[in-house]
This record gives C-alpha cells, sequence and structure tokens, in this order.
C-alpha cells in the first residue's frame, strides 16, 4: 500500500501531467490570471477529507471510491483544465492564496479566486487584498505594482454566492450584483488588461438548489436579469472581453444529455452526486451501486461534477482557439494565387529565348495538385491541406520583343486545422493578364490577377465534453493581384543550349474574406467580421534552363522573398447568442522570409505541340507548400 506522505507528491504529478496536456498547442497569452469564487477556486482551502497536505476544490473527488478518507484528491476543475491546454503549469494555475501551499514551500499560483466570494470581495481581491480565513495577503494589482499584465488573459466568475447568501433578492439587487461583477473588469481594464473572459451567471433556479422549489421561477428570473444587466455592461468596457454563456451551454446539456455523454434517464438537475444539500442521484450518486460523476453534471447543490468542469473549460478552449483556425482562411486564398503565379512562371521559363512566332499564339492547358502545411503558432493553428487545379490560357507575340496572354485558373483546395481536424473548403476562380518583354538578354514580366474565393463549406470541429461539436459556415470573398520581374541572362548569344539569369521581383496581393456567421445561435456558434490580408513583397533570385537536346529541355528557379506585411492577423468576433458583445483576438503570424524552388521540364512531342512538367515549393519557418502540375503547351 502507498503510504500518505508519498500519495500526494504521486498523485500531484499524475494531475500535473493531466493539467499540462497538450502543451505545444497555441498560445498567445503571456499569463492565465483567474478571479472569482467556488466555481473556479483551484484550491484555496484545506482539504479535510481529503489527504494530508492536499486542497478543496469544489467537485467530486478523482474516484473509483468518491468518499472523504478515501484518499483522493479532488478533480481538477475547469480552470486548471483551460490553463493546462494552454500551456500553463499546475504551479501557474493553482490557488495564489492557499495557505497549505504555502506552508509547503509551494510558490503561489494566479487563481484568485475563493469558494464563497461574492462580487465585492472579488473585487477587493484584485484591489486590495485577498482573505481566506486560512490566509490574507495582498491583492492581485498591489501585489503586481498595480498594473495588469496587457499579455495576460484574465478569466472572471462571479455573482452566485450574492444569491445564495441573500444579498439578490430583487430585480435592482440583481442589477447593482451584475455591476459589482463588471467593476472588477473595468478595474483589469484600467490597469491595461486588453484580454477577458467573464462568465454570465449559470441559472440558479436549474441548480439542485433550488430546482422543484416554490423559489426556482423567481430565482431564474434574478438570474436572467444579472445575465442581462452584465451582458450590457460588459458591451462598455475597452478591452476584448470574451462572454462564455454557460446557462446556454447548460440547457444545450439538459436538452441533450446524449450528446455531452450525461445520462439520459436521469433528472440532471434536481439531483447531484453527493448528496450535499441536494437529492442524491439514484443511481449515480455516491453512496450508490454504480457511482459515477461523469454521467451528472451537479457534485452538489451547486457545483459541477468533473463532467461539467470539462464542459465548460472545453467551451472556453472552443473560443479562444476560433482565431486560431478562422484567420487561416486568408491564407488558404494567398496560397491559392501563388500556385496560380507559380504555375504561370513556369510556362514562361520554358517559353524562355523560345517565343513562337510574331503574330501567332500559344495556348497552355495544364492541372496538378498542391499541399499546404502550416505549423502550429503561438496564435496560429497547425493544418494541412491538398487541392487540385486547373490552368487555361495563351500568349500572342505582338513583335519580337513583346507578347502578351491571359490565363484562367480553378483551384480547389480542403485544409484541415487544429486538435479537432476542422475542415475548410475554398473554390478559386482566377483569372490573369500579363505582359513579357525580351530583348537583348534584358527581360521582364508583369501581370494582374483578379479572382472569386467561394468558401462554400466551413466547419470547425472541437471537443466539447467526452465529444465533438462541429459549427458550420460559408463564405465569399475576393482576391486581386499584381506582380512584376526584372532579369539579365548573362548566357553569351540567344541561340546559348543555356541560360541563367539574376532577377528582381515585387509582389502585391490582396485577400478579402467576407464575414460570416456560424450557423444556428447554440453557445459554441460564432459570426466572424470581414478579413483582409494584405501581402507586399520583394525578392531575388536566379533562373536558369538547359536545353537537352534537340526536343527537351529543363528549367529551373531559386529566388528569397522578402514580406513587409508579417503583422500577426486579428479577427473580430462574436458569439451568435450575444450578437452586441464583440471582441477581437489574434491569430496566424506571415513569416517575414520565404524561399521558393520550381523545377521542370519540357518535351516537345511535335514542332508545335509540348508536354511540359514541374514542381514548386515554398517554404519559411512554419509554412510549406508544394505543387504539381503537368500540361500542354501549343502553337497555332
Amino acid at each position: 500500500m502507498i503510504k500518505q506522505t508519498l500519495f500526494v507528491p504521486l498523485a500531484g504529478c499524475l494531475l500535473a501531467m493531466a493539467c499540462a496536456q497538450a502543451n505545444a498547442a497555441p498560445n498567445p497569452y503571456s499569463n492565465f490570471v483567474v478571479f472569482g469564487d467556488s466555481l473556479s477556486d483551484a484550491g484555496t482551502f484545506t482539504d479535510s477529507g481529503g489527504p494530508a497536505g492536499a486542497t478543496q476544490r469544489y467537485t467530486n473527488r478523482t474516484g473509483p471510491v468518491y468518499l472523504d478518507g478515501s484518499g483522493e484528491l479532488r478533480s481538477l476543475n475547469s480552470t486548471q483544465l483551460l490553463g493546462g491546454r494552454l500551456g500553463f503549469t499546475p504551479d501557474q494555475t493553482a490557488s495564489s492564496s492557499s495557505a497549505v501551499r504555502a506552508g509547503q514551500g509551494q510558490p503561489d499560483g494566479n487563481n484568485w479566486a475563493v469558494g464563497g466570494y461574492r462580487t465585492d470581495q472579488i473585487l477587493d481581491s484584485i484591489t486590495s487584498q485577498s482573505a481566506t480565513g486560512e490566509r490574507t495577503r495582498a491583492g492581485y494589482l498591489p501585489s503586481n505594482g498595480f498594473r495588469a499584465d496587457p499579455n495576460a488573459l484574465y478569466y472572471l466568475t462571479g455573482g452566485g454566492n450574492d444569491f445564495l447568501q441573500g444579498r439578490v433578492t430583487s430585480l435592482p439587487q440583481a442589477n447593482a450584483a451584475a455591476d459589482r461583477l463588471v467593476d472588477s473588469v473595468r478595474t483589469l481594464q484600467g490597469a491595461g488588461a486588453r484580454y477577458i473572459m467573464v462568465w454570465l451567471l449559470p441559472d440558479i433556479g436549474l441548480t439542485p438548489a433550488i430546482n422543484g422549489s416554490p423559489l426556482q421561477a423567481f430565482t431564474s428570473q434574478l438570474s436572467a436579469q444579472f445575465n442581462s444587466e452584465l451582458v450590457s455592461q460588459l458591451q462598455s468596457v475597452n478591452a476584448n472581453v470574451i462572454p462564455l454563456n454557460v446557462p446556454v451551454l447548460l440547457k444545450e446539456a439538459f436538452a441533450n444529455p446524449a450528446q455531452f455523454g450525461l445520462a439520459t434517464d436521469q433528472n440532471l438537475v434536481g439531483t447531484c452526486f453527493s448528496g450535499n444539500s441536494c437529492t442524491e442521484n439514484a443511481r449515480y450518486g455516491i453512496n450508490s451501486a454504480t457511482p459515477d460523476p461523469t454521467k451528472l453534471i451537479y457534485n452538489d447543490a451547486v457545483h459541477p461534477t468533473e463532467a461539467g468542469q470539462r464542459l465548460i473549460a472545453d467551451y472556453a478552449y472552443s473560443l479562444l482557439a476560433a482565431p486560431w483556425e478562422a484567420t487561416l482562411l486568408p491564407q488558404m486564398a494567398q496560397g491559392t494565387l501563388r500556385s496560380h503565379q507559380d504555375e504561370l512562371r513556369n510556362q514562361w521559363l520554358a517559353d524562355w529565348e523560345n517565343w513562337q512566332a510574331v503574330g501567332q499564339w500559344r495556348a497552355i492547358v495544364a492541372g496538378g495538385g498542391q499541399h499546404q502545411d502550416f505549423d502550429s503558432q503561438r496564435s496560429g493553428a497547425s493544418a494541412d491541406g491538398n487541392g487540385y487545379n486547373l490552368n487555361i490560357g495563351g500568349s500572342y507575340r505582338l513583335n519580337d520583343a513583346w507578347r502578351v496572354g491571359v490565363a484562367a485558373g480553378f483551384y480547389n483546395q480542403k485544409l484541415e486545422a487544429g486538435d479537432n481536424d476542422s475542415d475548410y473548403k475554398l473554390n478559386t476562380y482566377l483569372g490573369t493578364a500579363f505582359a513579357q518583354y525580351q530583348q537583348n538578354r534584358w527581360w521582364g514580366d508583369a501581370a494582374v490577377t483578379a479572382g472569386h474565393l467561394d468558401y462554400d463549406s466551413l466547419k470547425r470541429k472541437f471537443q466539447l465534453g467526452i465529444n465533438e461539436r462541429g459549427e458550420k459556415g460559408d463564405t465569399d470573398g475576393y482576391v486581386l493581384a499584381f506582380s512584376g520581374r526584372v532579369g539579365y541572362d548573362i548566357a553569351p548569344v540567344a541561340s546559348s543550349p543555356w541560360h541563367l539569369s539574376p532577377f528582381v521581383s515585387a509582389d502585391f496581393a490582396k485577400v478579402e474574406v467576407d464575414g460570416y456567421s456560424e450557423n444556428g445561435a447554440d453557445s459554441t456558434a460564432l459570426t466572424f467580421d470581414d478579413q483582409s490580408r494584405i501581402s507586399r513583397r520583394l525578392g531575388l533570385g536566379i533562373q536558369g534552363k538547359y536545353q537537352i537536346t534537340s526536343q527537351t529541355q529543363v528549367f529551373g528557379e531559386l529566388a528569397h522573398e522578402r514580406e513587409y506585411n508579417d503583422d500577426t492577423q486579428h479577427v473580430t468576433m462574436n458569439l451568435n447568442s450575444l450578437p452586441n458583445n464583440r471582441y477581437t483576438l489574434a491569430g496566424y503570424t506571415p513569416q517575414t522570409n520565404l524561399n521558393r524552388l520550381n523545377l521542370g521540364v519540357s518535351h516537345n512531342l511535335t514542332k508545335d505541340l509540348a508536354l511540359r512538367a514541374s514542381y514548386d515549393i515554398r517554404k519559411d519557418d512554419d509554412f510549406t507548400q508544394q505543387g504539381i502540375n503537368v500540361g500542354v503547351a501549343l502553337d497555332f
């Protein structure tokens, strides 16, 4: 049997491993700071029924016994689970004011939530002091020079204890409690906080403490009034306030428990797991023959089980992760455009010093495929996708030095992004007009491209409890681009079997993705604003070709490009269920430096007909794009 003195460190280690899951996931936040009540308390007080040195959390024990004295710790709560997914350590997500941890020489964490706190006490923990009965210490702002980290994510719950302690018994009192919680948000914003996540209060009338009693209807009305005032006041805070519509989330769980892995034949609002101040569930309760808190929402009269805690953590993470994927939509279009430009340049390179006769047309038809691979960034999701394309076009030679042409391209691209392989599909229709010059070893080309973007299926997928949920939408957009290159051929004569030329290039591209709403108004559905991605690049490169036989030649190009619009992309969004509470979060960051390589071969089947194939790759620190194309060129 494991001694109790060894159990706590061992169990703590196992919990740390669980809490620190997905450390390699994106995380644009420098810190994760929590304020609130027992719904967020990571372990401020001594756990009197747990092993020595354990701290109290307001949810069920880890099992399988679940009882006090079993040697089991309390399960992680939603803030610890969320912090772990964001890559923060268990020490960082631990209580800031635990006398137990302080006595053991453990560092204070960044969770200032304390079980039993009302909205006025939450504000005190920010502005003055945190007093728990076991320990008193200076509050968050006094402990941090009265400055809030502008790059941290702040997380607030509160209001429930104002109800449970009899401070809210009328609609004006509900408004006042909500205003006090908003005072905490305003105080943090005034001290420099920019990203603040705030719970809406769960419907207290639907908790086992109140459900079924004469107070249920009025308590639900007061809860709704609190949230109405909270939502209204948060709209005026000059920060990115991310609301968590927990009441709607819980109602979805009650309405369709199977979707969340909950019991489908039990009273989820009138019973609980522990039987503490509520009716214990007969089938899955702690003293039943088959105790299982994952089948129930409530552990006691008002606090969630581990299933409820996970559900809320997954919900919060889905909102934070949404912009990491959504900001890849303009990048999909940029990649499609560059694939189209690469294919045209391969055709031009194959034609270098070998144009059709003056007054003659040369037609091209080419098809192929492309692959995009995005690595995970601090505010961008990993993703990879495949697609296919068809390009057709033609050029007309005006005189010895000039030819002009047009081309059209159709591209279909599919991208899988994020932890749950969200599916994003894009159809792109491109048209290009170009002009080329070659005379006395100097050469140059210029092109303008315009196109329509049809994002015909956008399915964002994420974990929600034990199951996966998807939110669907679609949108449109457009792309506009200009490009040009100038080079000098160092081959001795135009008829030489080889040609080699350094060149400089300049590219401009603008992608606009129209805003769109995901279908429905459930708790996780979002609306995204328009997105604009502008790319300005200058490049240096070298291109060459070699005539192997009279019918066959190989060609290639190597270039380095510098991106001058490399700021992190942001997107503004809101929950469909809260359309007026908008916020802006960071997403994908374009890289500054990009290298590309094109290789190809052309073989003349007849004097006027050539078969061509090419491979191209573009790569920077976080992005790789590859493409293969095969086509024909015909003179007429």
